[in-house]
């Protein structure tokens, strides 16, 4: 019992302490609400150190400042919490996203639709880092994902035909979100708005990106900077199973990639 006291129990509440900062750090990342984070931190830098140097006018008024920080934290950081318990209590940080019937079945269906339709569409995939900063830039929605509502968002003359949708978890997170553009200068001029976006995000994170084209109909997927293109609907299930089945191999997926971006870079030039 001494020994718990002494070791393990400090352990464990230093170890927790740190996964709970982390995470929380890991979830404002890349958000307007990591700014007010940062200068709530600094807040408390500067309030230690005016408590260290007896700066008492400081000390007062930080500590008036703080007695109602903790309803400001609530009321600022509200939509983000709220996502955040929710995304704890459904447990759906991809466990859903290869099931059968489940959230990539909903997104294959939706595309084959689009394309035979010739409807454009581009969807983000939320992997390891965060895309809040494009949710941000859209219209959030925080929705199941389904095939008749990724229809619809993607419907022409609808105000978010022409943005992107982010998919988090099981989740549709926002619609009509702007995506930053390709600064390579080798794409084909045949490569429209969309695709350059797909290349654009995936250059920048490592989500993955497929988009349908509203000229030819084709389904192509972006991910690490590289698009991979012309697939039917068992190529498209075939890609994104390999890039979100558990322990793949993510330099065989980035050869595979390669391969593919070259043949479709050729192809896009002639």
């Amino acid at each position: 019992m001494e020994i718990f006291h002494s070791i393990i129990k400090p352990l464990v509440e230093i170890g927790f302490i740190w996964a709970l900062l982390y995470s929380l750090i890991r979830f404002f990342e890349g958000t307007r609400a990591m700014q007010v984070l940062m200068g709530m931190v600094i807040l408390a830098v500067i309030f230690n150190i005016a408590k260290f140097f007896e700066l008492n006018s400081i000390n007062w008024v930080l500590t008036k400042l703080f007695a109602v920080g903790v309803v400001a934290f609530l009321i600022i950081f509200q939509p983000e919490l709220r996502r955040a318990l929710a995304r704890i209590g459904q447990n759906t940080f991809l466990g859903g996203f290869l099931k059968k019937g489940g959230t990539m079945d909903e997104l294959v269906q939706a595309c084959e639709h689009l394309s035979r339709q010739r409807i454009g569409a581009i969807v983000a995939i939320e992997r390891d880092v965060g895309l809040k900063n494009y949710i941000e830039s859209g219209m959030i929605l925080d929705a199941k994902v389904s095939t008749e509502l990724l229809i619809t968002l993607f419907s022409p003359n609808t105000p978010t035909h022409d943005g992107g949708v982010i998919i988090s978890g099981e989740r549709i997170a926002a619609c009509g979100s702007l995506f930053p553009l390709s600064q390579k200068t080798d794409l084909a001029r045949s490569l429209g708005t969309r695709h350059r976006a797909a290349l654009g995000l995936t250059e920048e994170t490592d989500a993955v990106c497929v988009v349908v084209s509203e000229e030819t109909g084709n389904i192509s997927v972006a991910v690490y900077g590289k698009l991979t293109g012309a697939l039917d609907r068992e190529g498209l299930s075939r890609v994104l199973m390999s890039l979100f089945k558990a322990g793949e191999n993510k330099q065989t997926i980035k050869e595979f990639l390669e391969k593919n971006w070259k043949i479709f870079r050729e192809k896009s030039h002639t």
